[in-house]
């Protein structure tokens, strides 16, 4: 099959340095690119033509209609496209500009952090999974904040799994709201920087927002409400399996975690680590991955991660090559 697509001012942008968006969408959505005078030509499959003749007659709409791209956006937009055929270029777009949320505007800073404010928006149930700094929480907490001022859910639910405490709340002093604040702070400080602090407050006062340990949620139905399960990498695998079943109507929920970052005690297997095996496949979930380049924290938080990625990788290796080294001894 083969069609061409009229081709708008901003061209550059579209083609890229050296034609390296032009090669990017051959590649994510195999077919050939030839520019001309004032198309784009393009060839190949019937349904890979026709995938890319929308998405390029998408971007021709946004910009006859007065929206401007630079080059390292449409390049985000062709990755994420050829990756998930549900995408519209308008919905990226979207979630690549400045958004209000409460008392801030926040941007998506990479492009998995875009994926991610996308995929909330499209999916009931969104796990985001990667190393600390690259706004998993933060992002899931603003995208929630957006959906109850918008009046979208009526309350905003957010749980931690209290691992250090085994969930033993009652050793330790104080009042039960008092024993959890220490696990569940991080929570209290998303919404803090999102939202006034007396309208966090109150709308904690009247249950609107409900922070509290991932074993209050046993024996609910969520209803009506945007929950995010942070820290999912310590919940047991009961723990999750319960969590997962108590979405109830016009509810969305979050689960955030770093599977590197497991505090379960030995022998017991994260719930997070276990659902990736179970539901990635489950029509309606979304699964978006971070990794060291999405952290949004000092430069030398991502020189860190990528440190121990690279010294866990090489101690892995080394195991391995010890037991084939044994294996080969005994024989």
């Amino acid at each position: 099959m083969k069609t061409s697509v009229k081709v708008p001012n901003g061209v550059e942008e579209l083609v890229g340095t050296h034609d390296g968006n032009l090669r990017l969408l051959e590649k994510s959505f195999k077919v050939s690119v030839h520019l001309g005078e004032d198309a784009l030509e393009i060839e190949g499959g019937d349904s890979e033509v026709r995938r890319a003749q929308k998405l390029l007659q998408e971007y021709a709409d946004l910009v006859e209609s007065g929206s401007r791209f630079d080059s390292s956006e449409v390049e985000s937009f062709l990755r994420i496209a050829g990756q998930d055929p549900e995408a519209t270029l308008k919905g990226l777009a979207e979630a690549g500009r400045p958004r209000t949320f409460g008392k801030k505007s926040i941007t998506p800073k990479s492009l998995n952090q875009r994926t991610y404010v996308d995929a909330i928006e499209r999916h009931d149930m969104v796990f985001g999974i990667g190393p600390s700094g690259t706004g998993k929480t933060y992002l899931a907490v603003a995208m929630a904040v957006d959906a109850l001022l918008s009046k979208e859910v009526s309350r905003i639910i957010l749980a931690r799994p209290a691992v250090e405490a085994g969930e033993r709340l009652g050793f330790l002093p104080g009042t039960i709201q008092e024993k959890v604040n220490p696990y569940l702070r991080p929570l209290y400080d998303a919404l803090y920087d999102v939202l006034d602090p007396d309208r966090v407050e109150r709308y904690i006062e009247k249950g609107i927002i409900e922070i509290a340990p991932i074993a209050f949620m046993r024996g609910r139905t969520l209803n009506d409400a945007f929950v995010i399960l942070d820290e999912a990498q310590n919940t047991t695998s009961e723990q999750m399996k319960m969590f997962l079943t108590r979405l109830g109507f016009n509810s969305k929920a979050v689960v955030t975690g770093d599977i590197t970052q497991i505090d379960l005690p030995d022998g017991r297997r994260s719930g997070l680590v276990e659902a990736i095996d179970v539901v990635s496949r489950v029509p309606g979930i979304n699964f978006v991955y971070f990794t060291e380049r999405d952290v949004v924290r000092h430069t030398l938080v991502q020189r860190i991660i990528r440190a121990y990625e690279e010294y866990d990788q090489a101690r892995a290796a080394s195991g391995n090559n010890s037991k084939n080294h044994n294996r080969s001894g005994d024989s």
